[in-house]
């Protein structure tokens, strides 16, 4: 079974909102062994949505829609392929008490046209919801088949997974279910990756394999058809076995984890604490621990020392230092590190100073930075990086080196 996507509002097309509903969906779908071959958005007018309605039966044997089943003049999937499909649409008396006792409960006063989303096409099944107030649909034809869906993903997606599911399980026959695995990688760019596996890449089949660069990292997305019981994850284990022989040095993750969730469990697991003295950074690297849960537990404080002031009187950095070796200097960045520990008794001080630009500072370029990292017992470590891109690009990719960093030093992986 093949299926399309139809996101339905201006909004999308105005780029207001990003179309996160794609994704989500394209991903249940796989899961259930159903290919999705096209994404569609259309804004709120009847007959462009007729007509990608039109398409999409054409080549899709089921379609889902997203968005159109609010209150609102502009909400008009339901009327649109209610009218395409020949049926009228029915008040569902189910849906109508939820929205009653939702208005009872807020003391809020119910207009006519709430009642406009307690409205299905005749002969579908409904689809609560849970969190709002209009429900879903799924109809059967002779030849297509039909999901209308909220537009709200905090709506839409538990009510795909709690019904929707359940409604379409069936439709894919004996097709095979679809595996995938993400793979991510820091220190290495896209070119430079994919020259390494092109031959992989040439010669795929089943599994696939999808480059996908993006923020300073790389993943790859390894994805198996499963004809046999446990063949995909065979193939996918395989496949990604010859990837790690090759940039497996660049490897830090799976599937939707990132460098600070990876460092935040390293840390754990060594039951190791952590500080921060931030320059160029400005204190991104501290915000980005710090928004990982249990945090506290790890991170025992940071100082950002944006000035030379701030780096001698907050860092204790010997003036000496910055007179003889410059704030941007591998010296500054060790002594920062060093202090940063010392100061909060942290297992590791880590520190960033350099030129993020879009100006040379202290005669070089930018984009030079200093990261050093001072972990108890061990000689200071400093790395001279040489990145390229925006001003915020440095300084956020500085970051993520920063994390990796450690985490190549705890785990014993040392470049």
């Amino acid at each position: 079974m093949n299926a399309e996507i139809i996101a339905v509002g201006s909004e999308l097309l105005l780029g207001q909102i990003v179309n996160t509903n794609a994704r989500f969906l394209s991903r249940q779908l796989a899961d259930l062994g159903i290919n999705v071959y096209f994404h569609t958005v259309v804004g709120d007018n009847p007959d462009r949505l007729k007509n990608a309605m039109e398409i999409a039966r054409e080549r899709a044997e089921l379609i889902i829609f997203t968005g159109g089943l609010g209150p609102t003049k502009d909400d008009l999937t339901k009327d649109t392929i209610a009218g395409q499909l020949g049926k009228r649409l029915v008040l569902d008396e189910e849906a109508m008490k939820s929205i009653e006792l939702y208005f009872e409960k807020t003391n809020r006063i119910m207009t006519e046209n709430n009642r406009k989303q307690a409205l299905v096409i005749e002969g579908s099944t409904v689809l609560k919801n849970d969190h709002g107030m209009a429900p879903g649909m799924f109809l059967a034809t002779e030849d297509n088949k039909y999901m209308l869906l909220p537009g709200p993903p905090s709506e839409m997606e538990p009510m795909f997974l709690k019904y929707g599911q359940a409604a379409i399980a069936g439709l894919s026959g004996n097709q095979a279910k679809i595996e995938s695995r993400v793979l991510r990688f820091f220190g290495i760019g896209e070119a430079a990756l994919e020259s390494e596996i092109e031959d992989l890449i040439d010669q795929q089949s089943n599994p696939t394999i999808a480059p996908l660069a993006g923020d300073g990292e790389v993943t790859l997305r390894l994805t198996a058809r499963d004809d046999v019981h446990g063949t995909a994850q065979a193939l996918i284990d395989s496949m990604e076995a010859k990837i790690m022989d090759r940039v497996g040095e660049h490897f830090y993750g799976y599937d939707e984890t990132s460098l600070v969730i990876e460092l935040s469990k390293l840390l754990k697991s060594q039951n190791l604490t952590l500080s921060a003295a931030e320059s160029l950074t400005g204190g991104m690297f501290q915000q980005d621990l710090t928004s990982v849960p249990g945090a506290s537990s790890l991170f025992k404080g940071g100082i950002v020392c944006y000035s030379n002031e701030a780096k001698m009187g907050l860092v204790n950095v010997n003036p000496k230092t910055i007179e003889e070796f410059g704030a941007v200097s591998r010296e500054c960045a060790e002594e920062l590190a060093i202090n940063a520990a010392a100061i909060t008794n942290s297992d590791i001080g880590i520190s960033f100073t350099g030129a993020a630009g879009p100006d040379s500072l202290e005669g070089h370029p930018a984009g030079t930075v200093f990261i050093g990292v001072h972990i108890k017992g061990q000689p200071v470590h400093v790395e001279k990086l040489s990145l390229s891109g925006s001003r915020d690009a440095i300084r956020k990719r500085s970051v993520k080196f920063g994390f990796q960093i450690i985490i190549n030093r705890l785990s014993g992986t040392r470049k």
